[in-house]
């Protein structure tokens, strides 16, 4: 069950104790430890109270909504920067609506970088996205037989374990920058403060695409627990 999750976030968000949780609410602290680790459900009551406490939507709480104003998403109300005319799709709406929360999820992800003020951190998280974007384009075109192999410079035995080195090392860069650490003379992150956020500042800051992001890490988290033993 997300409420437990979700509630625990939002109070460490805020920044109160649970202790003063508790007390807000109108319960013992004992009862709000047991309702945040899952041990003990609440009454309805409870979660409208909590939903009025934190502004949230209900939905939001039960782990419904990834928006904490609890609307569900459809490919029109995810705003879409491109206006070009070759990004029209024909047919199924669902390429429409994940590419757009790709899209806009981007738009936070830089300029989240961009406040590090790391051209090593930048150049590394875009060679893992691009990566990505091509061995998955490659899947496509190698897909038809009849498409030219020599549109690419490696050859199909070495492209899947070369090109998945270079996401897991880009990775690791990445991981490292982050920690302050200088990778291949570019300087690590030396202030993660500038990395500071909640769900509601993220929100504040990008409210046209934090939307799309938070929906796109809810999806990608259902991903991972359907694999999952605890899944």
């Amino acid at each position: 069950m997300e409420f437990n999750r979700i509630i625990k976030l939002l109070r460490k968000e805020r920044g109160i104790t649970q202790k003063q949780a508790a007390e807000d609410l109108g319960v013992s602290q004992a009862l709000l430890s047991h309702y945040e680790k899952g041990i003990r459900e609440c009454g309805l009551d409870f979660v409208v109270r909590v939903a009025d406490y934190y502004n949230v939507s209900c939905d939001y709480l039960l782990g419904r909504s990834a928006e904490r104003n609890g609307m569900m998403l459809s490919a029109e109300d995810i705003p879409n920067p491109d206006k070009m005319k070759d990004n029209v799709y024909h047919g199924s709406v669902l390429p429409t609506m994940n590419k757009k929360l790709i899209s806009n999820s981007l738009n936070v992800l830089y300029a989240k970088i961009g406040q590090c003020h790391s051209k090593a951190l930048t150049t590394e998280v875009s060679s893992y996205l691009m990566m990505a974007v091509a061995k998955m384009f490659r899947h496509l075109y190698s897909a038809e037989p009849h498409n030219a192999a020599s549109m690419f410079s490696i050859d199909a035995y070495r492209w899947r374990g070369y090109s998945d080195a270079v996401m897991c090392m880009s990775e690791a860069n990445v991981e490292a920058l982050l920690a302050g650490q200088d990778v291949n003379g570019g300087e690590g992150v030396k202030d993660p403060a500038c990395l500071a956020m909640t769900t509601e500042s993220l929100t504040r800051e990008f409210p046209l695409y934090t939307p799309s992001l938070l929906n796109l890490v809810k999806t990608s988290e259902t991903h991972v627990k359907g694999i999952s033993p605890e899944g």
